[in-house]
């Protein structure tokens, strides 16, 4: 028997120590998760909470189809994906229109922004405004190291809607540094 069905195993008997060590083996991987999707630090709080409090409530449903980092994942990008819609319902969003420099800093202080070495942190604004699939696609790829499959699984996207989704997200990311920066810096 394995970690993780031992672990389940105990879950499934109530056992309140095995949710401590499920909280405690993959808190990371919820924080991480939701915090790429979820910009407010009080909601990634409120969501990492519930999305461990699904999976208590959900355990007897895991069939070890996949790993249960994998499934936990899943549950943590959906109900991130939940609540950033439910938002959005309730408040219009940026207006997409709207101007890079605008959003930013003046093209005169772009230099200076440059050789203070900012140039990350607006590179991790811009992936930000990407759409939210977007987002989640380039973060789990690129930071994460999940592959396609894995993608797809915590996504529920087909693999190859993982692709086109990467695909688009970084020729997106390409236009908005072209346009922030105010030349072509990436061929």
């Amino acid at each position: 028997m394995t970690d993780d069905q031992a672990l389940v195993s105990r879950l499934r008997n109530g056992d309140r120590m095995a949710f401590l060590e499920l909280i405690q083996r993959h808190q990371r991987l919820v924080a991480h998760m939701v915090g790429r999707i979820i910009r407010s630090v009080e909601d990634r709080e409120e969501i990492c909470q519930d999305v461990f409090l699904k999976v208590a409530d959900k355990i007897s449903e895991f069939n070890f189809q996949s790993r249960l980092s994998t499934w936990i994942g899943t549950i943590a990008y959906r109900h991130a994906i939940n609540h950033l819609r439910k938002q959005k319902a309730l408040f219009s969003s940026i207006d997409s229109g709207e101007s890079l420099e605008r959003m930013f800093i003046s093209r005169d202080d772009v230099a200076e922004e440059l050789e203070d070495k900012d140039i990350e942190d607006k590179v991790v604004l811009l992936v930000e405004r990407l759409p939210e699939q977007y987002r989640a696609v380039l973060s789990l790829y690129h930071l994460d190291g999940l592959n396609y499959a894995e993608i797809g699984e915590i996504t529920g996207m087909p693999e190859g809607t993982v692709k086109n989704y990467l695909f688009r997200a970084r020729k997106l990311l390409k236009e908005k540094v072209k346009m922030y920066l105010g030349k072509e810096v990436i061929k």
